[in-house]
C-alpha cells in the first residue's frame, strides 16, 4: 500500500505596479480652429476665449502581470501490511530525503489535513494494520500463556 502527494508551490516573482494618480498634467487644453470663412460679430468672443479645458482620459491600468515560478515537490508515503510507514521527498530527479520512518498517526494527522479523499483510504489501511497487530497480539499471548502453563508444570 502506498500513496504519492505532488505539492506544488506557485511563487509571485512580479511586483505590483504602481498606483497612477490624477494630476494637473492629465488635463489638455484644447482649441477648437475657426474656418478662415467665418468671421466674427464684434461682441463675439475670440477663439482663444472659446477654449475649453477638458480632461484627458486617464490611461488604462493594465493589471499587474503575475509570472509564477513552481516548484514542484514529489512527497511518497509507503506503508506496509506491519503499519510500518516510510517517506520520501523528491524535487525533480533529485530525492531530498529518502527511507524516513513516519509514524501512522502522523500519516493520518497530514492526510487529514490535506483532504478527507486522502485521509479516509490512508485511515481505513492503518485501522487494517491495526486490526492484523491486535490479532498478532492475541496469538502471540495465548503462545505466551501455553509456555507459562508448559513451564509450570515442569515445576
Amino acid at each position: 500500500m502506498g500513496c504519492a502527494v505532488t505539492i506544488t508551490v506557485d511563487t509571485d516573482v512580479a511586483q505590483a505596479l504602481p498606483s497612477h494618480s490624477n494630476t494637473p498634467d492629465d488635463l489638455v487644453t484644447s482649441v477648437e480652429p475657426t474656418s478662415p470663412a467665418r468671421t466674427l460679430a464684434p461682441d463675439a468672443p475670440s477663439p482663444e476665449a472659446s477654449a475649453k479645458v477638458t480632461p484627458r482620459k486617464a490611461p488604462t491600468k493594465k493589471p499587474a502581470s503575475k509570472r509564477t515560478k513552481t516548484l514542484e515537490l514529489t512527497l511518497t508515503v509507503t506503508g506496509t501490511a506491519d503499519g510500518e510507514w516510510r517517506a520520501e521527498l523528491k524535487q525533480g530527479a533529485t530525492y531530498i530525503a529518502r527511507n524516513l520512518a513516519v509514524a501512522a498517526a502522523a500519516v493520518s494527522r497530514a492526510a487529514k489535513e490535506l483532504h478527507e479523499d486522502l485521509s479516509t483510504p490512508i485511515d481505513q489501511a492503518i485501522e487494517e494494520a491495526r486490526s492484523q497487530q491486535a490479532a498478532r497480539v492475541a496469538a502471540l499471548e495465548a503462545e505466551l500463556e501455553a509456555a507459562r502453563k508448559v513451564l509450570a508444570d515442569l515445576d
